[in-house]
């Protein structure tokens, strides 16, 4: 297996210390904080990992202090309710004995019921596109030297912008962007791995729809940005390995937070997933 796509998992999996008690390592990606999505997708793992028999079916988690990527992270899982068709777990993520992460998950048992579900865009398939790795190694001149190597690495997610732009001289557009997503290997068939590499994954470039509107990079000095909340909703089975089409849109920018909100679809048009978002934006440019 690819060893990024085996550390993604690795780091995802979390050593159990007690019966609710869990300890992740951090993933050093050049950032002295801890990315979003890890402490989304390892708390979800650890919640789960309490839970028989049932599957998550959403979230809801506000970041509330910045993590420090060198140190790894506590997990404490509360057990709020055991019903008969739901389970509602609290996750806190801790740090030198402070919260940086508070998360609720919710379970439901297989139950039959009402189906529909909005239609999938129209937008060309993956194989039409190049991955934004691709676009960040042909800009490589423009990044700045100290993160170079951050931005043109291995990745164990490969992504695949439909509105490709230059990522470092963007032009002002409408605030939607389709990406088509996946792993870049074959995944093992444990439910628990897809859903948290997704859940890590959704935090990825989700904000940055917000910024769209106004052509300013997310790499612009005099910008700062960073993600206050994130929820996201299962509602089909899905696979991480095979392509999935993540749309995102941000009807809203105002007092320095964007809101930005997604839809998943797998690539027969089921839509597997919703997400939504705010972060603080805030811009000190002309």
């Amino acid at each position: 297996m690819n060893n990024v796509v085996h550390h993604l998992i690795d780091l995802l999996k979390l050593e159990r210390v007690s019966e609710h008690h869990f300890v992740g390592r951090s993933q050093d990606i050049g950032f002295p904080k801890v990315f979003g999505g890890q402490v989304v997708g390892q708390g979800l793992s650890a919640a789960t990992q309490t839970v028989e028999n049932r599957h998550p079916h959403s979230l809801h988690c506000y970041f509330l202090r910045p993590g420090d990527s060198s140190q790894p992270i506590e997990y404490h899982v509360e057990v709020v309710r055991d019903g008969r068709s739901f389970s509602l777990r609290r996750v806190t993520a801790n740090q030198f004995g402070k919260c940086i992460l508070a998360m609720t998950v919710s379970y439901h048992i297989e139950e039959m019921g009402l189906d529909h579900q909005a239609a999938m865009p129209n937008v060309p398939g993956p194989e039409c596109f190049q991955s934004e790795l691709s676009l960040y190694r042909a800009h490589a001149n423009e990044i700045p030297e100290k993160v170079r190597g951050l931005f043109t690495a291995d990745r164990p997610i490969e992504y695949r912008v439909v509105e490709n732009q230059n990522p470092f001289r963007p032009r002002p557009d409408m605030p939607r962007r389709h990406m088509w997503i996946r792993s870049v290997e074959a995944l093992p068939k444990d439910p628990l791995i897809h859903q948290s590499m997704l859940a890590y994954t959704t935090d990825y470039g989700f904000i940055q729809t917000a910024l769209l509107p106004h052509g300013i990079s997310i790499n612009n000095p005099n910008l700062n940005v960073a993600s206050l909340d994130h929820a996201i909703w299962f509602h089909r089975d899905f696979c991480l390995d095979d392509w999935l089409l993540y749309v995102a849109d941000s009807p809203s920018a105002s007092h320095s937070r964007g809101f930005a909100r997604g839809q998943i679809f797998n690539r027969s048009g089921q839509l597997v997933a919703s997400t939504a978002q705010e972060g603080l934006i805030r811009y000190n440019g002309e």
